[in-house]
């Protein structure tokens, strides 16, 4: 397979004559590993530059409609998603040392953290890297009222330059000095988030090819946990392999830690830790996963430890929890509203409901995304109304376990929407021995 040149971060130099010369060297993005496990598998790599360009404009056509000057975006995923750009993103999300102000008709200005500049010169779309004025407290301490101030400036003379005056201007998330020093400058602050999350929620044919690519990551680091589950390994070192086989292929990180074992695994949501997996014990995880590109694997299975056979209950559960999977997939297609979703498919008896998952179905791309899709008990205090459109990506989630049982079973798949139903993106195998 041909590596794509998009892959490739440029360095500049200039000669003594002014001219530049560049020098191409992989430095971001996949591995050789994870291109040559896409080959066998036939699949096509994304074109970034196109990706990229698409992305972008999504975020400009929803600042259009809702008629802002631009967007001010500290979220790193949003970074991501708008630029393609990535700097210490964990840590960049509880420090605000990075911002990325785009106009709706003008430039990308990211303000990066100290000495950052070379980050983004492999990204055309980025028009200007400025360094960040921090206006958080362990980077300013009794300083942050100051700071603010002089970043709002900045800001307030792009949106002079650039919106035609409009002084509208949406942010996603931002420390409260921030905010009252744009109060100062008469900008109007709106929501931000809720723009971002409707841009990103319609995946073009390059995203999901990235998709399909950090699925693909993503499943060959979950059989490599497979191979390493043996009776005797702790949680933690069986969830170590996963981390390690996304990093290797190039992936980003994991978001929670949720793989749990034996008893632990009733109520979900037991983070690992250092248990020993005994034999016959249940194995239970959700990936939780941003690989490749970016893009988030989220897909849940449920193992048996050691080569001892399933008890009756278990099948059950297990068999429960397949049926709402699979009945919850067939029905997805184009058109079908929140309602129909959350009252239509496959339900939970009384039995099981107490401890099931907390949403039926959610959207997923960079990360977790919108839309949230509760079940029917929860309609009235936490619903919406939407339609599934195609190039939406969804995760189709069940947890069977009963109130005070010993064990439970998570599973979960990743479905695309597309012009006439769904396809299903995760291929990893259940485990056959709960279904025989």
């Amino acid at each position: 397979m041909k590596r794509p040149v998009s892959n490739l971060q440029r360095s500049f130099h200039i000669r003594p004559d002014g001219t530049p010369e560049v020098n191409d060297r992989i430095e971001i993005g996949p591995s050789e590993m994870a291109f040559d496990e896409w080959a066998c598998l036939g699949l096509q790599v994304p074109d970034l530059p196109t990706l990229r360009e698409y992305r972008l404009e999504r975020v400009k056509e929803q600042l259009r409609k809702s008629d802002y000057a631009g967007i001010l975006l500290f979220d790193p995923l949003n970074h991501r998603y708008a630029t393609d750009s990535t700097n210490m993103q964990l840590w960049i999300t509880h420090n605000q040392a990075r911002a990325c102000f785009i106009a709706t008709e003008g430039p990308v200005v990211m303000f990066d953290f100290h000495n950052c500049q070379h980050l983004s010169r492999h990204l055309p779309l980025i028009s200007e890297v400025r360094n960040m004025r921090s206006f958080f407290y362990f980077a300013q301490g009794g300083r942050c009222e100051e700071a603010a101030a002089g970043f709002a400036a900045e800001i307030d003379d792009l949106i002079c330059q650039y919106g035609a005056g409009n002084r509208r201007l949406a942010v996603d998330k931002m420390e409260i000095h921030g905010v009252r020093a744009f109060d100062r400058l008469k900008i109007e602050i709106m929501d931000g988030m809720a723009l971002m999350e409707t841009a990103r929620e319609i995946k073009n044919e390059n995203e999901i090819k990235a998709m399909r690519c950090a699925v693909a990551s993503c499943e060959a680091a979950i059989q490599e946990m497979a191979n390493a589950l043996k009776p005797g390994i702790s949680e933690n070192e069986l969830w170590a392999y996963l981390h390690f086989g996304n990093i290797k292929r190039g992936g980003d990180w994991i978001e929670t830690r949720l793989l749990s074992s034996g008893q632990r695994t009733n109520p979900w949501m037991a983070e690992c830790g250092p248990r020993i997996i005994q034999d016959g014990d249940v194995v239970a995880f959700d990936t939780d996963l941003i690989g490749v590109y970016g893009y988030c694997v989220d897909m849940s299975r449920t193992w048996l430890a050691g080569d001892r056979k399933p008890t009756s209950k278990l099948k059950k559960l297990y068999q429960i929890a397949n049926q709402h999977i699979l009945e919850n997939t067939e029905i997805l297609k184009p058109g079908l509203s929140a309602r129909d979703l959350t009252f239509g498919g496959h339900q939970l008896g009384p039995k099981y409901s107490e401890l099931q998952y907390s949403v039926k179905y959610h959207g997923v791309g960079l990360c977790d995304e919108h839309p949230s899709i509760v079940y029917p008990e929860y309609w009235e205090s936490n619903s919406f109304e939407g339609v599934l459109k195609a190039g939406m990506v969804l995760c189709v989630e069940a947890y069977v376990g009963e109130t005070d049982g010993e064990e439970g079973i998570k599973l979960e798949e990743q479905v695309l929407i597309t012009e006439t139903g769904h396809e299903v993106l995760t291929h990893y195998p259940l485990e056959q021995r709960f279904l025989d």
